[in-house]
């Protein structure tokens, strides 16, 4: 069986087309919370208000990464998607721990960000335009077999 989590943007339904593509692979996935409201309040919703925006941000990103680094530490492979609406530090941040643990890490992105992520792009076992291109890397790690 193989651990995958699916780090990175939340906006569009690559991760659906990950594991519906996946279905009858020896294949689990992981992620982390994609509601953004729970996942912006997760820490104030447990631990308390705060008057502050930075503080209320603070809380939340500690609790969420208990959950990232959980995920990434048991995975093996790591799937960091970079969006083209927005700037995901947090996926490049999630890339950078995942190599930084030797996960071998699958960076999908669109060709507009290939300059911007080159230094991503070169920590990562191999980098995909698209979700059917991580499918495919999946199948053949787990199967030897090409696409058809």
């Amino acid at each position: 069986m193989l651990n995958v989590y699916l780090s990175g943007e939340i906006h569009t339904d690559w991760r659906e087309q990950i594991i519906a593509g996946a279905q009858g692979l020896d294949v689990t996935f992981s992620a982390p919370v994609t509601d953004h409201a729970a996942s912006d309040d997760c820490g104030v919703a447990i631990l308390g208000s705060e008057d502050q925006k930075y503080w209320h941000d603070h809380k939340g990103a500690m609790v969420n990464a208990i959950r990232t680094r959980k995920g990434i530490a048991d995975a093996d492979v790591v799937v960091v998607r970079f969006g083209e609406q927005y700037k995901q530090w947090n996926a490049a941040f999630d890339a950078g721990y995942a190599a930084a643990l030797g996960k071998s890490l699958i960076i999908l992105h669109g060709p507009d960000h290939a300059h911007a992520l080159k230094e991503v792009d070169a920590a990562a076992l191999a980098v995909a335009e698209e979700p059917g291109q991580v499918v495919e890397i999946l199948r053949y790690v787990l199967t030897g077999s090409l696409p058809e």
